[in-house]
């Protein structure tokens, strides 16, 4: 019997998850324990409590695995720097002693959160997986197929922010990406950061807004930010953005574009804002429906799974399944980083 631990830290919605001989036992998020909303700190309660409800100890465990590579995020960071700079020289200033002096180092960190629990724990244990590989494993396994294409999208793992798929069996095969800083995800968080929401956590609110509206901006949306391809690829226009090299989402180029300053979080919702929530809301339905239709077109395969931030938004979920791409479609409940 393989007991394996999966752990996601330290970007947010920090969570655990146990698989004994392949069957999921426990999955919890720390903010249930910490009640800090989206905490993103080692889940050392929810890794206990996991122990404690299913009667185990760390020795027991067979391998515990973090959901990304640290290195491969290193050197986008790194290669992104030296792409845009001189552009982005305070962030890169800011951050590289993060990663000198932590990140790099994440099995160290992980380890030493382990041992507060289990002072002798084997550290050879702690390995790592690919973050897309991640979400597609996180929903194709619990899937109820044998067989499916895989669609994952988010803000940016490693590298990748979309992928495609193939899940057979107890095996997986990434077809298919597109990477950072092209990312759907970004996309539509840097609306919510334009419309005053937290970003990686107000997206919903961002969705529920868009239905209030009418879609306006579409055409000033696809014309000036994003370039989208018939089969669903796509590019983003970094001019508009900021999350590349700086601290904000969205530049001024992005407010003069619509005419109006990012929204203040306190203040009020205009019909401006549903508008620009509605533009965005379809645009990301349009991109995510072609995909689709790509994938059954190149595959032709019969049931889909979804992960991945984006796989959140429940309206384009819906889009797909009104349009009777696929025969059936499973959507991984936490689709996120838990």
């Amino acid at each position: 019997m393989t007991k394996i631990i999966g752990i996601s830290s330290y970007y947010h919605d920090s969570a655990v998850a146990l698989i004994d001989n392949g069957e999921i036992l426990y999955a919890s998020q720390e903010e249930r324990f910490s009640r800090i909303k989206h905490d993103k700190n080692f889940p050392i309660k929810a890794l206990q409590n996991l122990l404690n409800y299913n009667n185990l100890t760390l020795s027991q465990i067979d391998k515990v695995i973090f959901f990304e590579k640290p290195f491969l995020k290193f050197e986008r960071l790194i290669e992104t720097y030296l792409d845009f700079a001189p552009k982005g020289i305070l962030q890169f200033l800011k951050s590289m002693p993060i990663w000198l002096n932590e990140k790099l180092f994440m099995k160290k960190i992980i380890v030493r959160e382990i041992k507060k629990i289990d002072k002798n724990f084997d550290e050879t244990k702690v390995l790592f997986s690919e973050h897309h590989l991640s979400h597609a494993a996180s929903c194709f396994y619990p899937s109820p197929f044998e067989k499916a294409a895989i669609l994952t999208a988010d803000g940016v793992g490693e590298w990748t922010t979309t992928s495609i798929a193939l899940g057979n069996k107890n095996k997986i095969k990434i077809l298919k990406e597109i990477q950072f800083p092209n990312s759907l995800g970004l996309l539509y968080s840097a609306f919510t950061y334009y419309l005053g929401f937290k970003v990686n956590s107000g997206e919903y609110k961002l969705m529920g807004l868009a239905p209030y509206g009418e879609p306006k901006y579409i055409d000033i949306i696809k014309t000036n930010l994003i370039d989208i391809k018939d089969d669903g690829s796509f590019r983003l226009n970094q001019k508009y953005f900021n999350y590349a090299t700086g601290f904000t989402m969205t530049n001024k180029r992005f407010d003069d574009l619509f005419k109006k300053k990012k929204r203040e979080s306190e203040a009020e919702i205009e019909k401006f804002h549903m508008d620009i929530a509605s533009s965005i809301q379809k645009v990301t339905e349009e991109i995510i429906l072609k995909i689709s239709m790509f994938i059954k077109k190149k595959y032709n395969v019969d049931n889909l799974c979804l992960a991945g931030g984006v796989a959140l938004n429940c309206v384009a979920n819906g889009k797909i399944y009104k349009e009777k791409i696929f025969k059936n479609i499973w959507v991984q409940p936490a689709a996120g980083d838990a």
